[in-house]
């Protein structure tokens, strides 16, 4: 707790509370230590378990990992049964009013135009040419045997993490989903599912969530991830083009946008029939952002405030190319970079 107390993120209650702001939090905030991937959360604390049965009545499950390819048995055990595992703790709270699940909206794939705010259902897959139906179960069993196989070949971490990462890619990409992350978190949908006639379910899927726009203040966010690493790696002068349509729409949506909409709709749906209810959270209806709008407000802002190399001196961007074909895309690295890698090919041979 005292790890997180510790990030910038608190820093409005840290000024408001100073010294006081651990006493204030320890009256709102009981720390639990707990694992999703295992059974009751991996509370083992029986006594512990059975307070929070008798207590907690709305549960919000965030947690997730949403590395691209994941390795598929951790991925699984996170985002799809550790799914199953909130909403199973969840049906056992005797005052239990809501559940609100934390999903993506990039469960659906590539689809395009208005996309509806309905389930998943079990079994249901994205590719139906290629195989009509998802069986979770074989998918679970995929897993559990290729790690009995790696131990009994004495694989190493290193082997065995590799192959695991492929392992999901390749069932994603069989059942039409683009990575591990966004089917993992499908087959979590499915899960819950079955389980919402006993707890009123509410599935959030936001689209790329960003840094906050106004709370606790403008700008805020953590670590590197969706679109950070992209604005990162051309800040750092690195990244010199994009493959893309310059017209397509991105949608982001600020991470305090996301947590505020939770919020309503904690609000809203208290003690209503057991049903489940999914919402879609994102920009590009009301405020749709261009490919090309984003490489111009990359370009300015980091001319204006650039970032520093490791000798403390600014680093100069240019304005990054949009290459709109892959044929443009090979054009481009023939001109740019191969005569200079047929040069010193030629001088290793000289």
């Amino acid at each position: 707790m005292f790890q997180v107390l510790n990030t910038e993120l608190f820093r409005v209650l840290d000024e408001k509370y100073g010294a006081d702001l651990i006493p204030f939090l320890l009256s709102k905030v009981i720390p639990v230590c707990g694992d999703v991937s295992y059974e009751n959360l991996g509370i083992y604390d029986s006594k512990l378990r059975d307070e929070m049965w008798q207590e907690v009545d709305i549960i919000v499950n965030s947690a997730a990992t949403t590395k691209f390819d994941e390795r598929y048995d951790v991925a699984m055990g996170i985002n799809a049964f550790g799914a199953m595992h909130v909403q199973k703790f969840a049906t056992n709270c005797s005052k239990i009013e809501m559940f609100v699940h934390v999903s993506t909206a990039y469960v659906q794939g590539s689809s395009v135009g208005l996309i509806p705010e309905k389930p998943f259902h079990r079994g249901e897959t994205l590719d139906g040419a290629k195989i009509s139906y998802l069986d979770i179960d074989t998918e679970k069993r995929i897993v559990e045997e290729r790690l009995r196989g790696f131990e009994a070949q004495n694989a190493t971490e290193l082997e065995i993490a590799s192959a695991m990462r492929n392992l999901g890619i390749d069932r994603a990409k069989l059942h039409g989903w683009a990575n591990t992350y966004v089917f993992t978190k499908a087959i979590g949908e499915m899960l819950l599912e079955k389980l919402e006639e006993n707890v009123k379910l509410i599935i959030v899927r936001p689209t790329i969530i960003t840094s906050t726009y106004k709370e606790p203040f403008s700008g805020w966010t953590e670590g590197l991830r969706t679109l950070d690493s992209i604005f990162v790696a051309y800040g750092k002068g690195k990244l010199k083009f994009f493959v893309g349509d310059p017209n397509s729409t991105l949608d982001m949506i600020p991470g305090d946008m996301v947590v505020n909409f939770m919020l309503v709709a904690m609000a809203m749906h208290p003690n209503q029939p057991s049903h489940m209810l999914i919402y879609h959270i994102g920009s590009s209806l009301r405020n749709p952002l261009k490919f090309a709008d984003m490489n111009w407000l990359m370009y300015n802002y980091l001319t204006q405030n650039p970032l520093l190399d490791t000798s403390g001196k600014p680093i100069k961007v240019e304005k990054s190319k949009i290459l709109e074909t892959m044929a443009s895309f090979h054009r481009y690295i023939a001109i740019r970079y191969l005569p200079f890698l047929q040069v010193s090919f030629i001088n290793l041979f000289d």
